[in-house]
């Protein structure tokens, strides 16, 4: 299916539906697809827990993929 047929059945779709939840969520995407900086929009909260993330990063204080699934029997 080609790129103008998928948008018209997009179109379609989003023009009958009716979940809020979704409608709000599909806002959310359409929104940060157009911002080119989403970092000035983040609470201080986010913020932080990105920076200590990327600290543990920095510190080798990670665990692999692979490690997690082991640890649950994925």
């Amino acid at each position: 299916m080609g790129n103008e047929a998928l948008k018209l059945e997009l179109i379609e779709w989003l023009a009958q539906l009716d979940d809020e939840d979704t409608i709000q969520y599909l806002k959310v995407v359409k929104d940060s697809a157009s911002e080119k900086d989403w970092w000035p929009n983040l609470t201080p909260e986010q913020r932080a827990g990105i920076e200590r993330g990327l600290q543990d990063i920095d510190q080798d204080k990670v665990t692999s993929h692979e490690e997690v699934k082991k640890l649950f029997g994925l």
